[in-house]
């Protein structure tokens, strides 16, 4: 996927109840970032300011650089309008998404285009101190490829665990030993810019709904399979964290009675020990070893070891045992989801991930679970589709949630006078 160097979606039209300054500003510079460049009559439309107030605040984040004049515009009768643009080349994030087993991180201007990006394999249970190490040689590794626009504003980092968001710091992660309450924006404080840290599942999510599937759209459920599972839920447009941060870790709702499963987290019969990647993995090899699919006996004795991708690809190729593994992995997430619709009546799920990503027949599982179990007002209009950001959808919704926190009416205020983010 080619993504954007704007987010180009519709707002909805906010009431001109109160104009604080601040409020004015952001609702503004909202509507430019997610519309891309608009003239100062389309916004005292689309946002309900008055004309006196659209002129002010335009000219105040010109002032300070958030914005820029560009061409004139068609003209509705009268003098043409004047075309203002977000500056996207202000400044330049850095992002990073550290997965269970691999690392990617980019550089990226203000608007989510990505300038450099790279991507390697890396092992989450290494510790914090060696793989956000890494990420920072990474950083300046790709620092040095391009030619980074402004000064850095911010930095955005995605972990596959619970994190409390306000803090910073993962807390009792499964899979991530050593992680417990690292202070991983203390971290990075010597490059004295704003840093923010979430679970991966939601800076993902962020990048569905600024620049992938979930654009435009209100409700939404991501759901991301990978070596774990877990779910960002989006709420009239805006990321629902949660009171603590961990809202969506649906990979440990109990999916089975079976004393005999189980889970990373210390509990039995999670969805995730049963249909995550490594439960994929596990029961691949099972087959493998004792004779049951000899297509992935042979493809253990060549690679040494079983992922998720191979079990698609002997499902592919008409293997039946591994073809009854996606299956039953689709209906454990479809059976999940249906319940999670039927509470939260969602316009859109979206399924993401490493293994999302290895066929359709767990997709198809996936929507056929849902349909059924859920009620029918519920799925009337719903769609469940794939993700599109693909590989970038980490890096692209790190950025994103540093866009989102600097631009925020409680944060903007608190920058704004000084030109950039960077000592605050």
């Amino acid at each position: 996927m080619q993504i954007p160097s704007g987010y180009h979606t519709e707002s909805p039209k906010r009431p001109a109840t109160q104009d604080d300054g601040i409020a004015g500003l952001v609702t503004i510079l909202d509507y430019v970032r997610a519309n891309g460049p608009t003239t100062r009559p389309r916004l005292v439309e689309a946002t309900g300011l008055s004309r006196a107030v659209v002129t002010q605040r335009v000219t105040e984040l010109l002032d300070h650089g958030l914005l820029e004049n560009g061409e004139l515009g068609p003209s509705t009768g009268g003098r043409a309008p004047r075309i203002v643009h977000f500056r996207a080349g202000a400044g330049h994030l850095l992002a990073a998404d550290l997965g269970a087993t691999s690392t990617s991180v980019a550089v990226v201007d203000l608007s989510g285009k990505i300038l450099c990006h790279v991507e390697e394999p890396s092992d989450i249970s290494s510790g914090p101190e060696a793989s956000l190490g890494r990420v920072e040689e990474l950083f300046q590794q790709c620092l040095a490829d391009v030619d980074a626009p402004g000064s850095l504003w911010g930095i955005g980092i995605g972990v596959p665990g619970p994190v409390e968001f306000e803090q910073g710091r993962p807390v009792s992660p499964p899979i991530m030993p050593g992680w417990d309450g690292f202070d991983v924006r203390g971290r990075f404080a010597d490059y004295e810019v704003p840093v923010f840290v979430d679970n991966d599942v939601n800076v993902m999510a962020l990048a569905e709904l600024r620049a992938g599937v979930a654009r435009g759209s209100e409700n939404v459920v991501f759901v991301k399979i990978g070596t774990g599972i877990g779910a960002g839920i989006i709420v009239r447009g805006q990321l629902h964290r949660g009171t603590q941060g961990c809202a969506g870790d649906i990979g440990h709702i109990q999916a089975t009675n079976d004393q005999s499963i189980i889970c990373r987290c210390g509990n039995v019969g999670c969805l995730e020990a049963l249909a995550g990647g490594a439960a994929l993995s596990r029961d691949a090899a099972g087959l493998a070893q004792d004779g049951r699919s000899p297509l992935l006996a042979k493809l253990l004795e060549e690679k040494g070891s079983l992922e998720a991708a191979d079990v698609a690809f002997a499902a592919s190729h008409g293997d039946a045992p591994a073809t009854e593994l996606i299956v039953n992995a689709g209906r454990l997430v479809g059976s999940t989801l249906a319940g999670i619709v039927n509470f939260f009546n969602p316009s859109l799920v979206v399924i993401g991930g490493g293994v999302a990503g290895s066929g359709d027949l767990l997709l198809a599982t996936i929507r056929q679970g849902v349909y059924q179990r859920s009620l029918p007002l519920a799925t009337r209009d719903l769609l469940v589709k794939r993700s599109t950001p693909g590989g970038l959808a980490g890096v692209v919704g790190a950025a994103t949630m540093v866009t989102d926190e600097l631009f925020a009416p409680q944060r903007l205020g608190q920058w704004l006078a000084a030109g950039t983010p960077g000592g605050s």
